[in-house]
């Protein structure tokens, strides 16, 4: 099937690495190079402009209360999961797992049950299933989780501290968050690539040329990688 014809499916359209996956898919049908269908997987019916922006990249709509099994969706080529919250946010440790692992992993189940070959997940820098900080830990159990489900092609996000307004969004506030971003953007240009706070909107535009290459097998795209191929 041409790539502009394969139909995706798109979790966490109201965060800042989703919001900028339908900004770029809108670009490509503006430019007059469609992907296809959008289904965007929502816990709540969206606002105003979650709608507008579903409505210039072809989107639909599937609303589930929650993101658990069992998820029943439409057929699908490909999946991008960009759920995530913070421990702050989530309010305890198991909550955050929630997100992060348990509802990241039921959604590419679901995805891969759909039929869905191809799965781009937003991770993060330092996730690593054996790290003695819990959030890592978290993010590197779901990623071998994900690993484990049997995609044909498979892609690892794992940006540095996202920098995005997610106030315009709508998303709760990451106080901790926006005073890092705030400390270290004088110094920012100063800092390695690999470390260095990057733009949503970088992992978006690389995560769906990745779906689109479809290469096999597993890739792991640290922070650095994503802003290179993210630059325009």
């Amino acid at each position: 099937m041409a790539a502009a014809a394969r139909r995706l499916l798109l979790a966490g359209a109201t965060g800042l690495v989703g919001r900028a996956v339908l900004t770029q898919l809108a670009g490509r049908m503006a430019a007059g190079q469609p992907r296809g269908q959008v289904w965007a997987l929502l816990r709540r019916p969206p606002d105003t402009s979650l709608e507008n922006a579903l409505a210039q990249a072809d989107g639909h709509v599937l609303v589930s209360a929650g993101l658990g099994p069992p998820l029943r969706l439409p057929t699908v080529d490909d999946a991008l999961i960009a759920l995530g919250t913070t421990i702050a946010v989530a309010g305890t440790h198991e909550a955050f797992r929630a997100v992060d692992l348990d509802a990241v992993l039921a959604i590419a189940r679901a995805a891969r049950d759909a039929g869905a070959k191809r799965l781009a997940v937003v991770s993060a820098l330092g996730a690593d299933a054996n790290a003695s900080v819990f959030y890592n830990r978290v993010k590197g159990q779901m990623e071998d989780a994900v690993s484990a489900l049997g995609f044909d092609s498979l892609v690892i996000a794992r940006p540095s501290l996202l920098a995005g307004d997610r106030a315009a969004l709508g998303q709760p506030a990451r106080p901790g968050e926006r005073w890092a971003l705030r400390l270290l953007r004088p110094v920012q240009g100063l800092l390695p690539i690999s470390v260095r706070p990057i733009e949503a909107t970088a992992v978006a535009r690389t995560l769906l040329l990745a779906l689109d290459e479809g290469l096999p097998g597993r890739q792991v795209l640290p922070s650095a990688e994503l802003a290179r191929r993210g630059t325009p």
